[in-house]
This record gives C-alpha cells, sequence and structure tokens, in this order.
C-alpha cells in the first residue's frame, strides 16, 4: 500500500506515525512544509520519497504534491494527524479520489456550532451552542441561555483563545478581544458544570477497535489560564472494569456515526456533572501532547502500530493491557523569563523513581512559555502505576514538590 503522509516532522511525535507505517508494510510518502535536508536520516529511511510544499495546510499546494505522486505511483490512502491539516487533507481526498475521512466530516469536527447541532440531532447530548456572526447575536444567545458562557473562534482547537463570560461586562470586553483579532465568526456555548475528560478511539469502519478514558485535573480553562496550578491528565486503566464508562462508550459510537467517521483515529472531549454526560470538541485525528505515549506506556501496546495496521489491513491484532494508569502533570516555572534552576527533583526520584516513565526540565537559560502554551510547554514528569488513585497521589507530590525557577 502506497500511504501519503501529511507533515512527518513536526511536532517530534509525527515520526512515530511514519515509522509505524513503514513497520506495518507501507510504502509512506511524506509532505511536510520542512525542507527535506531537515529531515534526519532515520526519519528518511522510513519513507520511499519526501515532497517539500509551501504550507500543508493549502489544499491547493497539497492536492498538486500529491498529483505528482499519482503520477508515479498509485496512491491508497492520505493521512493527516494534526487538527489544522484535517480539512485540507479532506479536501486533496476529494480532488484526488482518496478514500478516508470526508470533507463533511473534518469540516464538522472544525466547526463547532455546525457539530453540536449534529450531534445533538442524533441524540449525544451537548452544551447549547451557536455560531454567531455579529455582537447582536452573540447577546442575543446570552439572554437567552443566561450566564456563564464559553466563546472561542469557530474553528478554534483546545483551550486555545477560549473565554469564558459570566456577566454583560466581561461579554463586552471579551467581544472587544475578538473584535480586534478581526474574528468573523465565533462560536458561543453554554458553560457546563462538571468533571472534564478525554474519550479517545481508534476507529475501524466506524467501530472502535481499541478505546481509552482520560481525565483532565483540574478542568483545562482553569489549567491553561492560572500559573500556579501543575494541571495533569491520567489515562485511566478502570475503563473495563467500571460500569459507568459504558455511558461514553455507547455515546462514542453514536458520535462516529453522526459524523460520518470510518477508520481514524478519534478524539472526543466530555464533561460529567448535575447535567449528566455531555460531549464537548470531537477531533477525527489523535489526540496531541503526547497522550498515545502515555496509552502505549500503561498498556503494553504500541498504538502508533496499531494505527497504522487499521490503515493498512482494515484492522488491529493487539489489544490493551491495562495494567496501568499512567498520566502527566506540568511544571510551571515561577514567572516569565528564562529557567535558572529546578528543586525537590531528587526528592521526587527517591520516593517514586519506578514509576517514572521520563521527565522534560528544560536546562537553565532556556525561555519559558505562559501556561496557555499547553502540559508540554515547560517542565514535565510522566508516570504510571497499576493503581488509579495512587497515581494521582504521585502526581499530586510532584506538582507539590518539584519547583521550576526563572529569572
Amino acid at each position: 500500500m502506497n500511504v501519503v503522509f501529511v507533515d512527518p516532522a513536526f511536532p517530534p511525535t509525527q515520526r512515530h506515525f511514519v515509522r509505524a507505517l513503514a513497520e506495518v508494510g507501507a510504502s509512506v510518502y511524506g509532505v511536510g512544509d520542512r525542507p527535506g535536508e531537515w529531515l534526519d536520516d532515520e526519519l528518511r529511511s522510513w519513507m520511499v520519497h519526501y515532497h517539500h510544499v509551501p504550507n500543508v495546510t493549502d489544499a491547493g499546494a497539497l492536492t498538486d504534491a500529491v498529483r505528482w505522486i499519482q503520477d508515479k505511483v498509485w496512491v491508497d490512502r492520505l493521512e493527516a494527524t494534526i487538527e489544522s491539516h484535517t480539512l485540507a487533507a479532506a479536501q486533496v481526498r476529494e480532488n484526488c479520489s482518496i478514500p478516508g475521512t470526508s470533507v463533511r466530516t473534518a469540516w464538522l469536527c472544525r466547526d463547532k456550532p455546525s457539530m453540536k447541532q449534529v450531534l445533538r440531532d442524533a441524540g449525544v447530548p451537548t452544551a447549547a451552542s451557536t455560531a454567531a456572526s455579529n455582537a447582536e447575536e452573540v447577546r442575543s444567545f446570552a439572554r437567552e441561555v443566561g450566564y456563564p458562557l464559553i466563546l472561542k473562534p469557530r474553528s478554534g482547537a483546545g483551550a486555545l483563545d477560549t473565554t469564558r463570560v459570566d456577566d454583560d461586562g466581561g461579554l463586552d470586553a471579551a467581544l472587544a478581544v475578538f473584535g480586534g483579532q478581526h474574528v468573523d465568526s465565533i462560536a458561543v456555548e453554554e458553560f457546563i458544570e462538571g468533571h472534564e475528560g478525554f474519550y479517545d478511539t481508534l476507529s475501524v469502519d466506524g467501530v472502535p477497535a481499541l478505546d481509552f478514558v482520560s481525565h483532565y485535573f483540574p478542568n483545562v480553562l482553569e489549567a491553561m489560564r492560572t500559573r500556579w496550578i501543575s494541571p495533569q491528565f491520567v489515562a485511566t486503566n478502570r475503563i473495563d472494569a467500571v460500569a459507568d464508562y459504558q455511558e461514553l462508550r455507547d455515546l462514542g459510537r453514536r458520535v462516529n456515526e453522526a459524523l460520518g467517521i470510518g477508520t481514524s483515529a478519534t478524539h472526543m472531549e466530555w464533561f460529567f456533572g448535575p447535567k449528566g454526560l455531555k460531549f464537548s470538541e470531537i477531533g477525527c485525528r489523535p489526540p496531541g501532547v503526547g497522550a498515545w505515549d502515555l496509552y502505549s506506556a500503561a498498556n503494553d501496546l504500541d498504538i502508533y502500530r496499531q494505527w497504522a495496521d487499521s490503515i493498512v489491513h482494515g484492522q488491529v491484532w493487539g489489544q490493551p493491557s491495562r495494567q496501568y494508569s499512567a498520566g502527566i502533570v506540568a511544571l510551571r516555572p515561577e514567572r516569565d523569563g528564562t529557567i535558572s534552576g529546578y528543586s525537590g527533583v531528587d526528592d521526587i526520584q527517591a520516593r517514586h523513581g519506578q514509576w517514572v516513565l521520563d521527565a522534560h526540565l528544560p536546562p537553565p537559560g532556556t525561555p519559558t512559555q505562559p501556561e496557555t502554551a499547553g502540559y508540554m510547554a515547560n517542565a514535565y514528569v510522566r508516570m504510571r502505576h497499576p493503581d488509579f488513585d495512587t497515581l494521582r497521589g504521585m502526581l499530586d507530590d510532584v506538582g507539590r514538590t518539584v519547583h521550576v525557577y526563572a529569572r
């Protein structure tokens, strides 16, 4: 099978998809916006050819590259695993008659109000939402639904540019910010109170062949706005043992059907609180922030290899062991500037070293990143343990003990 893979070099986890495709027998043709000489020898060894384009989100340029490859070989699949690449990749599939995720599906997974309407029509509970192109439409929704509200760009990913407003004054301030950024349409949603997590699958022909559940501590919006918090997310190994997770699984299948997701990784954000279980954002792509690395370490399974089997062979053979829960705790510097040092690292190694998967501690002199940059932006520690609650306690201990100093 000949597989075109979009942007094999960045972010660093992209190389694992290329490696896995090559390992299961595919001939991989990479297309990316980095010059070929920037790629290391190992990455290049997994590809038959690498094609440089100015911008992988430019559907026209991507189409030209794929047609150039099609002039040489039959292209069986075109795969993109980054949120911002999925719509362009779907448009190229349509232009070049390649099977895979459709334009409709990719568009619904990018356009939040349309996505939520389709889910509600299919009986999947979501927050009340609307698309607004002017301030009066937002204020009308606020009068109907009430505060708090969540505002974000229609095609935004994760918590980036997401704003919570609690009253008319906050709404006016948020609208002024979006206006200053020349955002022409925003998604406006009812704020859902409750615990937040995500449900990820590797689906084949719309049916989850592998699935995983992770929990956020605290919820993402708070984590990405509060410097002193050392946020974490934890993949549980209790998904088969706790009956409450079955509702997630049932709704996940309904999401696939409603959005037309076939053979693809999926990433489904959810909330559970006083109003019950509600789904939030849906992605027809793998999760970010190294979540698949945690799933692999927790389950004695190479998730990238299973994904490649689903693409090349139409099935997966591995199954998760559920032996461990695994998680990451992000460690923020005390202030903006450059990292000057750490404390508490030796203490954590002494107490929990056998359960540490890896740690990223940028050397002194490294510029700091803002808390909005995410869980892997500065320092972090990743761990696993057979017991979910014990792991949570260890991650909390890391967050309390390890300090990142900046000047």
